[in-house]
């Protein structure tokens, strides 16, 4: 895990899941994958969209011409977990697809408009994942 992402984590533990910085007032959670070949538990820290009773992620990699490593692993083994605030959730990952992605792709820009740019910077369709509670 790069450094980067090992202080934000750190931070969000510390202060009851806000942390400061370019986040600061945001919405972000901390999402647990298993490796799809490895097997092994990893953390990252991810910006969400409350949206009724999902949290949406988004693999946007900051624009990168491939999806995080987190997307593969969360198609591979979807039952995971969530920590929100204080809270672990259990959770299950499921792409957003068809009609609903273009909508909730619009609410999602529209509150964090960091994303639609990202967007211009890839040929690929930035995926939306939805973690609902198990």
């Amino acid at each position: 895990m790069s450094d980067w992402n090992t202080q934000i984590i750190e931070e969000f533990r510390a202060n009851g899941g806000k942390v400061g910085g370019r986040f600061a007032g945001g919405t972000m959670l901390l999402i647990h994958h298993r490796g799809a070949r490895t097997g092994v538990e990893r953390v990252n820290p991810v910006a969400y969209l409350p949206d009724g009773e999902r949290m949406v992620i988004v693999a946007s990699a900051a624009g990168a011409d491939k999806n995080p490593d987190w997307y593969h692993n969360l198609k591979a083994n979807p039952d995971t977990s969530a920590e929100v605030g204080t809270e672990t959730l259990d959770v299950r990952a499921e792409e957003i697809l068809g009609d609903d992605y273009a909508s909730t792709w619009e609410r999602l820009v529209a509150v964090m408009p960091g994303f639609a740019e990202y967007q211009t910077k890839t040929s690929r369709r930035i995926p939306l994942i939805a973690l609902t509670r198990r």
